[in-house]
């Protein structure tokens, strides 16, 4: 009797030890439970009655593949971000993520909340706050803060007409920044010094993102010089016009 106990302790001791590392596995970890469907690929004829089937010693074992849940495509499922998550998003943003990646990362780091009712129309409300409130309440979102990163490295250059009466505006600013960093800045983001630009030299500009971070950028004005002058100083200046960075590398390969 003492021997059955004792071997019932130990069985339910290794039993809930089991159950504790199955507990503490990570969810990428456990076994995965996939099926298989399948059918035959030759018909078993139908046998006489309380007589079991005749089946072909070859012809009966080939199969046919009908579903497979491990190797199809994966099913995937849809998150709100509560953070901003490189290469998804930003916060309140819907995605459509892997499970493994929703589950293992997004929800178990609390990156991430599941679409309920609640969910979506708190997150409405937020992102409608965002757009109408005060500035002060207003947050800046994941791409807005990339390009602000970005506007605080850059630098533009704007040539000038100096045979020509006129100064820089808006407009030419703004076109600018689309022909040489590939950005579109509205007029009504951008902000330049009270004085005109008219000289060649250096001034700055500011760029609003979202109505919330403003960033000044340095402005090289510099004279405007056109195709036909540009390879005319290069053949004054010789064949090593292009190492002392006088000429681009197209003009010498043309």
């Amino acid at each position: 009797m003492f021997g059955l106990v004792r071997r019932n302790t130990s069985h339910m001791v290794c039993m809930w030890n089991r159950l504790a590392a199955y507990a503490g596995q990570h969810f990428s970890q456990t076994t995965s439970r996939n099926t298989v469907v399948v059918e035959r690929w030759w018909q078993v004829p139908l046998s006489a009655e309380g007589r079991p089937p005749r089946l072909h010693p070859r012809r009966h074992r080939v199969y046919r593949l009908v579903e497979d849940t491990k190797h199809g495509p994966k099913e995937k499922m849809e998150l709100i971000l509560t953070q901003a998550v490189p290469k998804l998003g930003g916060r309140g943003d819907t995605v459509c993520v892997p499970k493994s990646v929703g589950r293992n990362k997004l929800l178990s780091q609390g990156l991430a909340v599941y679409p309920s009712p609640e969910n979506l129309a708190m997150f409405v409300q937020e992102k409608k706050q965002l757009r109408e409130g005060k500035p002060e309440d207003r947050v800046q979102t994941s791409s807005g803060q990339k390009t602000a990163e970005f506007l605080k490295k850059t630098k533009l250059v704007v040539p000038l007409h100096t045979s020509i009466d006129y100064h820089i505006s808006k407009e030419i600013v703004s076109r600018y920044f689309q022909k040489e960093l590939k950005m579109i800045v509205p007029t009504h983001a951008l902000t330049l010094p009270d004085e005109p630009i008219t000289t060649v030299g250096e001034t700055w500009c500011e760029v609003t993102v979202n109505g919330i971070d403003t960033i000044r950028v340095p402005l090289l004005v510099e004279p405007y010089e056109d195709y036909a002058s540009k390879r005319k100083r290069g053949q004054d200046q010789g064949p090593n016009a292009q190492e002392d960075g006088c000429l681009p590398a197209d003009d010498t390969q043309a």
